[in-house]
């Protein structure tokens, strides 16, 4: 039994510093800064800090509708792209939809597109169990390539009103740096 608790201890050791190593990789900039905090990919074919973000209409769960990004033109966008399996998806979820309960009324729309080929009664369901308040969409590759191929969860783009991307943010953040894009994104590109 002492071997045992001398592995248990070590595994949890080993964990430990995995996740305290991830978190530092994952946050480069101490100071807070949305700005040194965006990540791009190093693929460059992401839709540039900028420009229009690239337009989409994909299936909505559970209703089965058709949301399009250009539809929404007038409102900041959030559009996040996650999964049910990813983990740090699950811790941000809670928050994203506390912003839109804050930011909603201000003209905040949060769009979830799951990057998964899980069915859509599990996404279905995996939403409603979170307390999801804004669209899930069915993800489709083509999409996830106008993105830049989302090699990361989550990855979210931050679309001001005017459809132009203002922010991208890999990975999980503090609920602080999504919050401060958002607020970007409500300002930039009012009509």
């Amino acid at each position: 039994m002492n071997r045992n608790v001398i592995f248990i201890i070590c595994v949890v050791i080993a964990i430990t510093g995995l996740l305290l190593l991830g978190k530092r990789v994952s946050h480069p900039a101490a100071n807070g800064d949305v700005k040194s905090q965006e990540v791009i990919s190093p693929s460059g074919t992401d839709p540039a800090k900028g420009s229009v973000a690239p337009d989409f209409a994909l299936k909505s769960l559970p209703d089965g509708k058709t949301l399009q990004l250009s539809s929404l033109r007038g409102k900041a966008v959030l559009v996040n792209f996650w999964a049910t399996w990813c983990e740090p998806c699950k811790v941000e979820m809670p928050w994203l939809i506390e912003l839109q309960k804050k930011y909603g009324p201000q003209g905040l729309q949060i769009v979830g597109i799951t990057k998964e080929d899980s069915d859509e009664k599990t996404i279905a369901d995996f939403a409603h169990k979170m307390g999801v308040n804004y669209p899930v969409l069915v993800g489709t590759n083509k999409v996830l390539d106008l993105y830049g191929g989302i090699d990361g969860l989550p990855t979210s783009f931050f679309v001001d009103r005017s459809g132009k991307v203002v922010a991208e943010v890999v990975g999980l953040r503090d609920e602080s740096i999504l919050e401060d894009a958002i607020k970007r994104s409500l300002e930039q590109g009012k009509l």
